[in-house]
């Protein structure tokens, strides 16, 4: 059965995450009844990274099999006619039958908004933590560097994180305000692989030194400490976009 590799796109706001679930829509569900009505059978889907529930991507991965070749844009456009405005397949491509979205994967960027603005802004409450001041940007950037690297960073995990080995490889994590948007902080987060809220757990790590309760020295002691309690709080999931899923030889540590 030829495989195609989809770039999927999505609000995360109305979705109980990635993955199928029995409490609530998901995207892979939708994205799945959506493909069977183009394929005229079931077709399964396997998401690069499973977003949490209220989280965005720009250009989440999907692998997929289906029964005969089809055109690359009849797929998108034949597909994006069965599903929500929030979610959209922006491309399509025939690709080898061994690529796997998830196991083939050698790393992500993600990226943490922000909003800093005293009232509330509309074109920001769904996809921006609103903190309501201004954070100390120079504190940010300090706390950053100091989780870039190669650490064990158990104290960056939620409770029930299954994963057995804890350290991981941050590539990148930078702290940037938009040129066109200066009340609006990035946290961009790129590494190899994450635990589960790790990310949000970084960004809510950061969002405290910013606010001066937590010093790098703090941060530092954290990552060869492993007591989650001292961390940061996990950020809200509704800032959250899986920006990038990298392909090809895994680089580092």
């Amino acid at each position: 059965m030829p495989t195609y590799r989809l770039t999927v796109r999505y609000d995360g706001t109305d979705f109980c995450g990635w993955q199928r679930q029995k409490n609530g829509p998901s995207i892979q569900e939708a994205l799945e009844d959506a493909l069977g009505k183009v394929a005229k059978q079931p077709v399964i889907c396997r998401g690069a990274g499973r977003t949490d529930a209220g989280v965005h991507a720009l250009a989440q991965v999907v692998s997929i099999e289906l029964p005969r070749v089809l055109p690359d844009k009849a797929l998108v456009y034949g597909v994006n006619n069965h599903l929500p405005d929030s979610i959209a397949v922006m491309d399509a491509q025939l690709v080898e039958d061994d690529f796997d979205a998830r196991h083939s994967s050698s790393g992500k960027l993600y990226r943490y908004q922000i909003w800093t603005g005293k009232i509330r802004s509309p074109l920001h409450t769904r996809n921006h933590w609103h903190v309501g001041h201004p954070l100390d940007l120079d504190k940010m950037r300090q706390a950053a560097a100091v989780l870039v690297g190669r650490h064990d960073f158990r104290a960056f995990r939620a409770a029930d994180c299954e994963r057995q080995t804890t350290v991981r490889w941050m590539k990148r994590i930078e702290v940037t305000v938009p040129p066109s948007d200066p009340e609006v902080i990035h946290i961009e987060v790129e590494g190899t692989a994450f635990l589960k809220h790790m990310v949000r757990i970084l960004s809510g790590t950061i969002v405290a030194a910013g606010r001066g309760k937590l010093t790098t020295e703090a941060i530092a002691e954290l990552l060869q400490s492993g007591d989650r309690s001292k961390a940061g709080q996990t950020a809200p999931a509704l800032g959250l976009v899986l920006v990038r899923v990298d392909y090809g030889r895994r680089e580092g540590p």
